[in-house]
C-alpha cells in the first residue's frame, strides 16, 4: 500500500510542476500607483483647483482673523502695565473670546475642507478604478494590484491609466 501512495504523490507532484510553468506564462499581472494617479492625473489636478477656489476665501479670512488676534494680544502685552486691574481683566476676557472664536472657525474650516477633499478624491478614485478595469479587460490582465511593498517596474501600468483617464471625457 505504501508504494502506491508514494507513486501517486510523485505523479501529482510531476503534474503540478509541469502545469505551473504553463500557467505562470499565461498569467498577466499589473500594478497601479494610486498616489500618482491622485497627484498627476488631470482629473485630480482639477479637483485640487476646485478645492482651492472654493476654500481660498475662507482660508484668507481665518488667516486675517489669526493675524488680528495676534496683533490684539501683542497690543495687550504692551499696554497691560498701564491698565487698571478691571481693564486688564476685561481685555483678557475679550482676547479669550476672540481666541475661542478663531479656534472654532479654524476647526470648522479644516473639517469642511477635509470632507470636500474626501468627496473630490472619491470621485477621482471611482473614475480611475473604472479606467483600470477598462485597461485590464482590454489588455487581458488577470489581476491589477494597487498596494504592494515592491513591484517590478515592468508591471507598473500607472502611466497607461493616467493617460486613459486624461483622455476620457469627464
Amino acid at each position: 500500500m505504501k508504494p502506491v501512495l508514494k507513486l501517486s504523490s510523485a505523479v501529482l507532484l510531476a503534474a503540478t510542476l509541469a502545469w505551473a510553468p504553463a500557467y505562470a506564462q499565461a498569467f498577466k499581472a499589473g500594478f497601479v500607483n494610486t498616489d500618482r494617479i491622485l497627484r498627476d492625473s488631470n482629473m485630480a489636478k482639477s479637483a485640487q483647483q476646485r478645492l482651492e477656489q472654493e476654500f481660498s476665501r475662507r482660508e484668507k479670512e481665518i488667516q486675517n482673523l489669526g493675524n488680528s488676534l495676534q496683533a490684539a494680544s501683542d497690543r495687550f502685552e504692551r499696554e497691560s502695565a498701564t491698565m487698571s486691574e478691571s481693564q486688564r481683566m476685561q481685555r483678557q476676557r475679550q482676547l479669550m473670546e476672540q481666541d475661542r472664536e478663531f479656534q472654532r472657525k479654524r476647526r470648522e474650516f479644516q473639517e469642511d475642507l477635509a470632507a470636500r477633499k474626501t468627496e473630490e478624491l472619491a470621485q477621482v478614485l471611482e473614475r480611475a478604478n473604472a479606467v483600470v478595469q477598462q485597461v485590464a479587460q482590454s489588455e487581458n490582465y488577470d489581476v491589477i494590484l494597487q498596494e504592494a511593498v515592491w513591484v517590478n517596474p515592468k508591471l507598473d501600468i500607472t502611466d497607461k491609466v493616467i493617460n486613459a483617464l486624461n483622455a476620457s471625457k469627464r
